[in-house]
C-alpha cells in the first residue's frame, strides 16, 4: 500500500511538472516557426519548419542587445546591492541593541504590507529632483533597499551560533571582520534565496523602468519588448514575439540553475528544527 502512495504521488508531481513546462517548450519550439505556421503547428509536440528567421529579425528590428544589457546592469547591480545592505541590516537588528531597534524594525515591516505602485509618484519626483530621470541611478536606487531582504536576514541571523562569533573575536576578528568572514559566508543559503528573488523581481520589472526611462537607449528588456508588441499595426509577428520571450528567460534560468544548490539548502534548513 505504500508503494503504490509512492507512486501516485510522483505521478501526480509529473503530471503538474508537464503542465507547466509544456507552454515554456511550446514557447521555444514555436520561435523556431515562421510566423504563417505558427498557429498551424501550435498544439504538435513536434513542429516542422526549423527556422532562425525570428531571432535575426528581432535584433535588426529593435536594439535588443541594448535591451538586454541594461536589465542586465541593473538585475545584477540591484541584486549585489540588495544583498549587501540587507545582510548588514539584518544583521544589525539580530545582534545588536540600540535605541528605537523594534520601532524600526515594525517600520520595516510596514513597508513590506505597502504596494509598489503607491511609491511610484514619489519615487518618479524624487528622481526628477535629483535630476536622475533615464539614468541607470533612476533604475537602481529603489531597488537597493526592501523590508523582505532585511527581514529575510535577520531571521537566519537570529539564529546564528553565538559561538561562532565569539571564536572569531578570540581569534582577534573585529566586528567587520567577523560579520563578512563568518556570519556572511555561513549564511550564503539565504544569501542565495534572496539574490534569486532579488534577481528575478528586477529582471521582470516593467512599471518603474517604463516611468524613469524617455530615451530607447535606457530601457530594458519587459519595456522594450512591450514596446516592440505595441509597433504592430496590420499583423502581429509573434514569431519575433517568442524569440523576444526566450531571450528575455534565458537569464532567470541561468540564475535558477546556479543558486538551485544553495535555495533547496535554505528551504531544508528552515524545515528542519534540531
Amino acid at each position: 500500500m505504500k508503494n503504490w502512495r509512492v507512486v501516485l504521488g510522483y505521478f501526480i508531481l509529473i503530471l503538474i511538472a508537464l503542465s507547466m513546462l509544456y507552454p515554456f517548450f511550446a514557447m521555444i519550439n514555436l520561435s523556431f516557426v515562421e510566423n504563417k505556421d505558427i498557429f498551424s503547428q501550435a498544439g504538435k509536440v513536434l513542429y516542422s519548419g526549423f527556422t532562425l528567421d525570428n531571432y535575426r529579425n528581432v535584433f535588426s528590428q529593435i536594439p535588443l542587445s541594448r535591451y538586454f544589457l541594461n536589465s542586465l546592469i541593473v538585475a545584477s547591480i540591484t541584486t549585489f546591492g540588495q544583498v549587501i545592505f540587507a545582510s548588514i541590516a539584518g544583521y544589525a537588528f539580530a545582534r545588536f541593541n540600540f535605541k528605537y531597534k523594534n520601532a524600526l524594525f515594525l517600520i520595516i515591516l510596514i513597508t513590506m504590507l505597502v504596494p509598489p505602485q503607491v511609491n511610484i509618484i514619489p519615487l518618479f519626483f524624487l528622481m526628477r529632483e535629483l535630476h536622475l530621470i533615464d539614468t541607470y541611478s533612476a533604475l537602481i536606487l529603489p531597488g537597493l533597499f526592501g523590508g523582505f531582504g532585511i527581514f529575510l536576514m535577520r531571521q537566519y541571523f537570529l539564529g546564528f551560533p553565538k559561538d561562532l562569533e565569539e571564536a572569531a573575536k578570540i581569534d582577534g576578528c573585529n566586528l567587520f571582520e567577523t560579520f563578512f568572514k563568518v556570519a556572511l559566508p555561513l549564511a550564503l543559503p539565504t544569501v542565495a534565496t534572496l539574490a534569486l528573488f532579488t534577481f528575478v523581481t528586477t529582471w521582470n520589472s516593467f512599471m518603474w523602468p517604463l516611468i524613469v526611462t524617455n530615451s530607447e537607449g535606457m530601457r530594458t528588456l519587459p519595456v522594450g519588448l512591450a514596446i516592440f508588441k505595441g509597433s504592430f499595426r496590420e499583423i502581429t509577428l509573434w514569431g519575433e514575439l517568442l524569440a523576444c520571450s526566450v531571450i528575455c528567460t534565458i537569464p532567470v534560468i541561468g540564475v535558477f540553475l546556479a543558486g538551485k544548490k544553495y535555495f533547496i539548502n535554505d528551504i531544508m534548513q528552515g524545515g528542519v528544527k534540531e
